[in-house]
């Protein structure tokens, strides 16, 4: 079947990384930079499909390990793919369920931003909690968090269920460590994740051909390498030249615990590292500060789960910051979240409304508070794309962080 996918740079910058481009896929093009929200069980958490439309999400993304449990992928499968199953007329994409072999094996559940200076164990587990998944050279056999019932995730399986549930845009198997594991484990991963991507490639040309009148799911490379500069280049450079049952890769994501300190540095070692002429997606990061370290490192698309989670504590987002909606300043405050805001909450609502719904425990706050938290970040970096087009991109940036007082920290479904 024909290869239906596609990316083309439309601008890059004099002095960075960072380009405006357009991917096309099957379900409609993603014009890039762009942030595509989580919908991790085929839903954004208290938010219509439609809803997600209108705030501007070219996208969403799935947790293919989610799926996997529940409804599993032959429903997805039967139903005519993740899309349709969700009314969302737009593209998606889906992980591959690596970083749920961090999550299951450690218990660090959704953080990803950890500090690379700190103790150094290959049998680090948090505090309190059950190792679900344990890793060998073939893949990782976990325990279900709903119902404790054992399961093996290989390269294979990964792209049989990814397939399955048929998102555009699908990952290879990697496995996800912490950056608390030491160097010669980090080297070990990478090993693993050089033999599964092989796999997980020829996994993806047969499954592409024997499902011929399915629409062409794009496959991308995860590079991990923690926060080595070595590794992560030669992950790069091993990904990105691999070729296997005549194809490569269409595109790559960037896994991985980072330190976050250093998060501009790792992501301009892998993209100028990895080929230009291919997408580049930045795995489960979605804080405001990062997106633009993100973006000037040449990355393509993000996505994060932050947005939505802390929408629904009452954390949400202002052009000075974040606050909790909840707090007591703001009971008898009747401007919107931010003046500066587009979305059907701030064009509608108060924050003494949403103070009242969260102070009421209200379903509708998570409703609301939602819609504003994705909207902003879907229109922060649409922002940053026209920025790149006009030329000012570092005065915007320089303007947004010297006004956005709190820093948040990284978040991954």
């Amino acid at each position: 079947m024909s290869n239906n996918f596609a990316f083309e740079i439309k601008h890059s910058a004099e002095k960075s990384l960072a380009r405006v481009g357009t991917i096309s896929t099957p379900h409609g093009d993603i014009q890039t930079p762009a942030f595509i929200p989580v919908g991790t069980k085929a839903t954004v958490k208290s938010v219509l499909p439609e809803a997600m439309k209108d705030l501007g999400s070219q996208a969403l993304l799935a947790n293919a390990y989610h799926l996997y449990l529940q409804p599993g992928p032959d429903l997805l499968d039967e139903a005519g793919g993740l899309a349709k199953f969700m009314n969302w007329n737009g593209p998606t994409f889906t992980d591959s369920g690596g970083f749920q072999v961090l999550s299951l094996g450690v218990g660090f559940k959704k953080v990803l931003a950890m500090d690379a200076k700190t103790f150094r164990s290959d049998q680090v587990i948090a505090g309190n909690k059950e190792r679900l998944a344990h890793v060998d050279d073939d893949g990782v056999t976990f325990k279900s968090h709903l119902d404790g019932s054992m399961h093996r995730f290989t390269a294979e399986i990964s792209m049989q269920i990814q397939h399955k549930i048929g998102a555009d845009v699908i990952f290879a198997f990697d496995e996800c460590t912490t950056l608390h594991n030491t160097r010669p484990y980090q080297e070990l991963a990478m090993e693993r994740t050089y033999d599964w991507a092989i796999r997980c490639l020829d996994e993806h040309k047969r499954l592409t051909e024997s499902r011929s009148a399915k629409p062409y799911q794009a496959l991308f490379g995860v590079i991990q390498g923690a926060q080595y500069e070595d590794l992560r280049k030669k992950a790069a450079g091993d990904l990105g030249a691999m070729s296997s049952s005549g194809i490569k890769f269409d595109g790559f994501g960037i896994g991985g615990a980072l330190d976050k300190d250093a998060l501009g540095t790792i992501v301009g070692w892998v993209n100028s590292t990895l080929p230009e002429n291919k997408p580049k997606h930045l795995l489960g990061i979605g804080a405001p500060e990062d997106l633009f370290v993100g973006v000037e490192n040449g990355v393509d698309t993000f996505d994060c789960v932050l947005a939505s989670r802390i929408a629904r504590s009452g954390a949400v987002y202002t052009s000075t910051g974040r606050i909790n909606i909840a707090n007591a300043p703001y009971i008898r405050d009747f401007n919107p979240i931010d003046e500066d805001c587009d979305c059907y909450t701030c064009q509608n609502f108060t924050r003494a409304y949403l103070c009242h719904l969260f102070r009421g425990k209200e379903m509708v706050a998570a409703t609301l508070a939602t819609i504003h938290n994705e909207r902003y970040i879907v229109r922060l970096v649409d922002q940053m794309r026209q920025a790149l087009l006009d030329g000012n991109f570092k005065e915007m940036k320089d303007e947004f962080l010297g006004r956005y007082t709190h820093r948040s920290g990284q978040s991954r479904d």
